[in-house]
């Protein structure tokens, strides 16, 4: 006669279990009770998109400066004034902003070749050109560039109204990929190609490459650089380091998008393919 006591022990599990217990075979545990969350004032929580993102969605600001502006009272859902930092706007809500009836729009992806001379902002207080300039009927929707390229570095720059993409691929834990093709003004020996790739101390640290290589059929004064890190002018302060200056820096590469038929100055709106890729990174 089989007398285990195990038996008996699970009995008694079974008339009262324990939370923590884990159950097997034919067992099932008891759902669970989990409150319910608490609705919005002007309708269910389910489906919502947070109104800081739906200000975000409009091209009005990032989501962060939307918080900002909802504490300031200006913003309205359905005519009431919201100040609550989680709230989730339905499909059916009207919103306004400063009075203003606004709209999530569609997200628009537009890779554009920057050529030199133009500023990587939306606006210049001193009325320099900026890519902006060379962008301006790609949408409707008010875009922004993803990240900097420098007024006299040239190449490609993804600008869009998708905050959180736009936050993706500059945070510095994604390690997104970026590949240059950089002209010095004078070759580049093999100690200083080898000091590179070791990594040069910058003020804010080590500053490391992935990959550097000379350019096939070009002089030892052409090399291609791929790097990750983002830090500012980071590619000529390197060489600037070690005795080099930088004539030409052209983005070829960004987190798989190329300037591939596109030519300089000019722009194309990214196909789904592209898009999903960006989304998978």
């Amino acid at each position: 006669m089989d007398r285990r006591p195990s038996s008996r022990k699970n009995v008694k599990k079974k008339d009262a279990p324990n939370k923590n217990e884990s159950f097997k075979g034919s067992f099932k545990p008891k759902k669970r009770f989990i409150p319910k969350k608490k609705k919005n004032q002007e309708g269910s929580d389910e489906g919502g998109v947070r109104l800081n993102k739906y200000i975000a969605r409009a091209g009005l600001a990032s989501r962060r400066e939307a918080d900002e502006l909802i504490k300031t009272g200006i913003v309205q859902v359905n005519g009431k004034v919201v100040q609550e930092m989680g709230y989730k706007v339905q499909p059916t809500d009207v919103v306004r902003f400063d009075g203003r009836e606004i709209k999530a729009e569609k997200k628009v992806y537009v890779l554009l070749n920057k050529p030199k001379g133009f500023i990587t902002t939306t606006q210049d207080e001193k009325g320099r050109k900026t890519v902006m300039d060379l962008v301006s009927n790609a949408s409707p929707y008010r875009i922004y560039p993803v990240g900097r390229l420098d007024r006299p570095t040239t190449g490609v720059l993804l600008l869009t109204n998708d905050g959180d993409m736009a936050k993706k691929l500059t945070h510095p834990k994604h390690n997104v990929k970026k590949i240059y093709h950089v002209t010095l003004d004078k070759n580049l020996s093999k100690g200083d190609f080898h000091s590179v790739l070791e990594g040069i101390e910058l003020d804010e640290g080590i500053a490391m490459v992935d990959k550097i290589s000379y350019i096939d059929g070009k002089k030892k004064n052409e090399i291609g650089l791929e790097i990750h890190i983002g830090w500012n002018r980071v590619i000529r302060r390197i060489f600037a380091e070690i005795g080099y200056e930088v004539i030409k820096l052209d983005r070829v590469y960004f987190a798989g998008l190329t300037k591939k038929g596109v030519k300089r100055g000019h722009w194309k709106i990214l196909t789904e393919q592209e898009i999903n890729y960006l989304k998978m990174l």
